[in-house]
């Protein structure tokens, strides 16, 4: 297989690249504002902006501010450690250390995102100071080093090719739409009675790790609204609803587990197989549409598909053709026209929250229950 021209790898990979050029300027940028200040012992400044940058700009801010509450909580406690208990001797500093750790190491345990408290405490004691140093000084000069790592972070997260959460949260949500449309593909397969149950197993699990994904960095679209940084639609709409999607799926895929061979219902297995296409051709172009922030495409061939598979289940309900079927056909042919009402409501809702990260107004919403259940 050719390898990628070095134009196309690097555009494949900017997002990795911009994040390591964000993390030499910052450092550089704040060993030079250690030196003009006179702190003598920078590297902790640098070593917090390293640890600081992250992906996006959200992240980057949602780890500045954890960083500096847990470095201002873990000073002060540690100078109230050192003006209060001896560390003359081996052991008086083993106990001060222990006295410093313990409620640090619990906030530590209980919100993981305070865990540089403790070691903001054990650097304080562990750190030789001189003859003639104040506590309070350490303290300080600890909590100032931190911030101006973190802050310097933050700054060249805003104007080092910066990335948006929001745009990592639509990449992200992209990338599990196009999931999805595998996974109706291999459930098109299934209702053909070609289905492989190990790969949709294993594409449950991935679209369950990429929904997390997705709604780990919708907590930092969440910050970077909150600090005003950015113009952007509540993230939590766009993940509740690529939930319901996988659970609707899991429906469908439960009621065509094993194949309709009934001729009685053949129609019914063909409208089926063209609406699962249809559908996963739409999650597709809709996946592409939200990473680029365009609107979705036109929901009409999924809506007459749908349309022609509940209408199918009607007149198989008025011919008395189902009646002639076993209990367990028969329920899981209304339970698959369930699922697909289920996930025509859900597509529609997913067109909406496309169009809020794509600018537009969002449009009339159409379901399709009253086609079977009238």
């Amino acid at each position: 297989m050719p390898e990628a021209p070095p134009r196309n790898w690097i555009r494949l990979h900017s997002i990795p690249l911009g994040l390591a050029a964000r993390i030499v300027v910052a450092s550089v940028v704040t060993f030079i504002l250690c030196l003009a200040l006179g702190l003598q012992q920078s590297q902790w400044a640098i070593l917090s902006a390293i640890i600081v940058m992250q992906a996006s700009v959200g992240a980057s801010l949602k780890a500045t501010l954890d960083r500096l509450a847990g470095s201002i909580g873990g000073a002060f406690w540690g100078v109230c450690v050192l003006v209060t208990l001896p560390r003359d001797t081996p052991l008086a500093t083993a106990l001060a250390l222990a006295v410093a750790l313990i409620p640090l190491a619990m906030v530590a345990a209980f919100k993981p995102a305070y865990r540089i408290a403790p070691i903001t405490g054990v650097i304080l004691l562990l750190t030789p100071m001189p003859p003639d140093g104040a506590a309070w000084l350490a303290g300080l000069n600890r909590v100032l080093e931190v911030g101006i790592g973190s802050i310097t972070s933050v700054v060249v997260a805003l104007v080092v090719l910066p990335v948006r959460a929001r745009d990592a949260l639509t990449r992200a949500a992209g990338e599990a739409l196009g999931m999805l449309a595998d996974l109706i593909d291999h459930l098109a397969q299934t209702i053909a009675g070609r289905g492989d149950s190990e790969a949709i197993a294993a594409l449950h699990h991935d679209i369950r790790h990429a929904i997390t994904r997705a709604e780990d960095i919708a907590e930092d679209v969440l910050q970077e609204r909150a600090s005003y940084l950015v113009h952007a639609p509540d993230p939590q709409p766009v993940c509740r609803t690529l939930r319901r999607l996988r659970h609707d799926l899991t429906m469908i895929g439960r009621a065509v587990e094993t194949p309709l061979t009934t001729a009685s219902v053949a129609g019914l297995v063909q409208t089926a197989e063209q609406a699962t296409t249809v559908i996963a051709a739409y999650l597709r172009g809709t996946a592409e549409a939200l990473a680029c922030g365009r609107t979705p495409p036109p929901m009409t061939e999924v809506e007459e598909a749908l349309a022609a598979h509940a209408a199918a289940v009607a007149d198989a309900r008025r011919s008395g053709a189902t009646r002639d079927l076993a209990d367990e056909q028969a329920a899981r042919i209304f339970g698959l026209a369930f699922g697909f009402v289920e996930l025509s409501e859900n597509l529609d809702d997913l067109a909406a929250r496309t169009e809020e990260f794509a600018g537009v107004r969002t449009r009339k919403r159409r379901h399709l229950k009253r086609h079977l259940f009238p």
